[in-house]
């Protein structure tokens, strides 16, 4: 086998997974169906895709695009080795993604490829730190930003962001209160989307729009500042501050707090009681 396969994550309609390719010149063209609509980001290595619409080489920064039941082949002549993020997208997630975005209609890849674009590189970058920091929570909101970005390419659409009503302002206070209540509980951007009565999609992107960050990032930032407020406070070990917190894994914890406090949550405490 010269190709495998990581699950990173899943959820109702999608999934990621961390694609691993040895190929090289020597080897056959890897020759395949796309089940469902894919969406690949390239991250390290070059291969030369060949799909129904058409023939593309992809190179780090690129995005791969399939359709649901169409044949597609890759391969190395140019270089041994490739590496991707690669996302499904069931056609019925892609439906209500392509109702959101505006001016999108009915979704069929007409390129085989997006090129490396300067506006993809921040989101890649998020994926990318997502896949080595096994943050498998942050990629509900990846998947869901990649088929964006996907869609409005596609269909030719503006992705831009659309001045929030008052009503989804109001909608992303309820869902900034709840996160509040509940951030040492797991909370889904599904499950905020439904509190609210609008698409994920809508919901994430009047989300960024409103607060400035995503739901996400809110929730991770809502737990690292109570944590902080904890060491400065208590004696608790360092480990149930985080999994007080919320967070599952103490590695992921001090991570995330060296991060955003600059410093290991053992030094923070430490300077915080000596001042």
């Amino acid at each position: 086998m010269t190709t495998s396969v990581h699950r990173l994550a899943s959820g109702q309609g999608w999934q990621v997974s961390d694609v691993v390719c040895t190929a090289g010149a020597a080897d056959r063209p890897f020759e395949e169906e796309h089940r469902n609509f894919c969406v690949a980001a390239v991250t390290s290595g070059t291969f030369r895709y060949r799909a129904q619409q058409g023939v593309a080489m992809l190179a780090p920064g690129a995005l791969l695009l399939g359709n649901p039941g169409t044949c597609y082949e890759c391969g190395h002549e140019h270089g041994a080795g490739d590496r991707c993020l690669s996302f499904h997208f069931e056609p019925a997630y892609m439906e209500h993604v392509v109702a959101a975005v505006p001016g999108a209609k009915k979704l069929d890849f007409k390129t085989p490829r997006l090129p490396p674009l300067p506006a993809l590189t921040p989101l890649l970058a998020e994926a990318e730190a997502a896949r080595d920091m096994a943050d498998t929570g942050a990629f509900e909101e990846l998947a869901l930003r990649v088929a964006g970005v996907a869609v409005a390419a596609a269909c030719g659409a503006a992705e831009g962001e659309r001045a929030p009503s008052s009503r989804d302002q109001k909608r992303v206070a309820e869902a900034v209160r709840r996160i509040e209540v509940g951030a040492d509980q797991p909370i889904s951007l599904a499950e905020l989307a439904d509190e609210t009565a609008t698409s994920p999609y809508h919901f994430l992107r009047t989300f960024r729009h409103v607060a400035g960050m995503t739901p996400y990032q809110f929730l991770l930032r809502t737990r690292l500042h109570r944590a902080a407020v904890r060491l400065r406070t208590s004696d608790q070990a360092i480990s149930a501050v985080a999994f007080a917190a919320g967070f599952n894994d103490l590695s992921t914890f001090n991570h995330r707090f060296r991060r955003l406090m600059g410093e290991t949550p053992s030094t923070y405490r430490a300077r915080r009681r000596q001042a």
